[in-house]
């Protein structure tokens, strides 16, 4: 199944994921940048970067600066991930920023996960950013 995450709120999106990957389908995520965490953009950053320079830079814990990335920890952090079944459930879902090519053709299979926002909010790409990952 193919997810477009343009517009979708993150923990919601991550939590239906995780339900559905435990229960054994594939999943493709595309345009993860795009997806959004509601609530203060300044807060959210600071929470962001927080995450990020917590810990030894040698010995961790190590938190990830790109946005396929930031969604596969969020995604990950719902499983789990240190059993079997948690391990294999992850293995089963791919995540892209951008859209592929070869999922442009398949659009009847893609999920629109839209939601209209009323509240401030920021977008993955632009907490990338701040955090110290280049992305265009």
């Amino acid at each position: 199944m193919i997810i477009d995450a343009d517009g979708a709120i993150l923990g919601r999106l991550a939590s239906r994921v995780a339900k559905r990957i435990l229960s054994g389908e594939d999943m493709v995520i595309v345009n993860a940048e795009k997806a959004v965490v509601s609530g203060d953009p300044k807060v959210i950053a600071k929470v962001y970067l927080t995450k990020r320079q917590r810990g030894d830079p040698l010995h961790g814990p190590f938190y990830p600066r790109y946005p396929d990335k930031i969604v596969w920890r969020t995604i990950r952090g719902m499983m789990p991930y240190k059993k079997a079944r948690g391990i294999d459930a992850m293995k089963r879902l791919k995540i892209h920023v951008g859209c592929p090519e070869q999922f442009k053709n398949a659009a009847e299979k893609v999920i629109k996960s839209k939601t209209e926002l009323r509240c401030k909010y920021t977008t993955i790409r632009d907490i990338s950013k701040i955090i110290g990952a280049k992305v265009e």
